[in-house]
């Protein structure tokens, strides 16, 4: 399978924080979640993958090529939606529609003001009548308005309401589907990529903790609840990590059909995303 983002051995180091090792592949077409807490080193591993921040070692291709030495061409087939992404205040949508037609070869402007009218975002009003949310979808629709082959979102969803934003990732489904696009989908709400990612990596303290597929990590894993006598039956290589609580412990185990087969212990519980963020971060080994 064609990997579209490469990145081997990324590492960036700064003065109370590190990125150690990176490495994670995200084939062509697939969606990847890419999960952890605030200050794991999400936002860092995005903008050196946009070659935004500089001096790091390690190996990072974008459509087989070298991100830092084929920073132009790259560019023009990747959509970006950054946390801390924003339009100057007093720029009006079209003013944004008339600038990106100068930069992008590809600019849509049928499709750009689709989405404005899709997203109720009028193409004459400043954008400093927008709320949070409005903004939010301003910055979509300008990623996904020049046809991008690579989709990089970092929490693009944040500070939309519900309804909009089971929109917006209906949206980045349909176009993954129409145009075969790939996406990186740095997000804390969990749910949304429990739904639609293929992938999910997980970073914590600037290391890649897994990477995984999606199915594999909600159908193979789970949660075993059970007494202080039944875990110190379980032998320490068939649990992950574990978080022991007044009554009970809970055991984070990589293969509940293999764990069945061992120990006597029947409820096993299926795991969500934050269940497994909760337990790989404050869970012991």
């Amino acid at each position: 399978m064609e990997n579209i983002l490469e990145i081997k051995n990324l590492c960036k180091k700064y003065d109370n924080f590190e990125l150690k090792n990176i490495s994670f592949t995200l084939p062509k077409g697939m969606i990847m979640g890419f999960i952890g807490e605030n200050g794991a080193g999400k936002t860092t591993t995005i903008k050196a993958i946009l070659d935004i921040i500089k001096s790091y070692s390690g190996e990072i291709k974008i459509f087989g090529l070298d991100n830092r030495k084929n920073d132009k061409e790259i560019k023009e087939d990747i959509g970006v939606v950054l946390d801390d992404m924003f339009f100057p205040e007093i720029l009006t949508p079209n003013d944004i529609n008339n600038t990106m037609q100068g930069i992008y070869k590809n600019w849509d402007t049928k499709m750009f003001n689709d989405y404005l009218k899709e997203f109720s975002l009028l193409p004459n009003k400043q954008i400093k009548t927008f709320s949070k949310g409005m903004r939010k979808k301003l910055e979509i629709a300008t990623c996904l308005s020049h046809h991008p082959k690579l989709l990089i979102l970092d929490e693009p969803t944040s500070g939309l309401d519900p309804v909009a934003r089971a929109e917006i990732i209906q949206i980045f489904q349909s176009i993954l589907e129409k145009d075969d696009c790939s996406i990186l989908f740095s997000s804390h709400i969990t749910a949304d990529l429990e739904h639609i990612a293929d992938y999910i990596t997980f970073i914590n303290n600037g290391e890649i903790v897994l990477s995984k597929t999606t199915n594999e990590l909600l159908d193979k894993y789970g949660i075993v609840k059970c007494t202080e006598k039944e875990f110190k039956d379980i032998d320490k290589k068939d649990y992950i990590k574990y978080k022991k609580s007044k009554y009970e412990y809970e055991v984070l185990i990589p293969d509940k059909k293999e764990f069945k087969t061992k120990y006597n212990i029947s409820v096993i519980d299926k795991i969500t995303l934050d269940d497994l963020m909760v337990l790989m971060i404050k869970g012991e080994a």
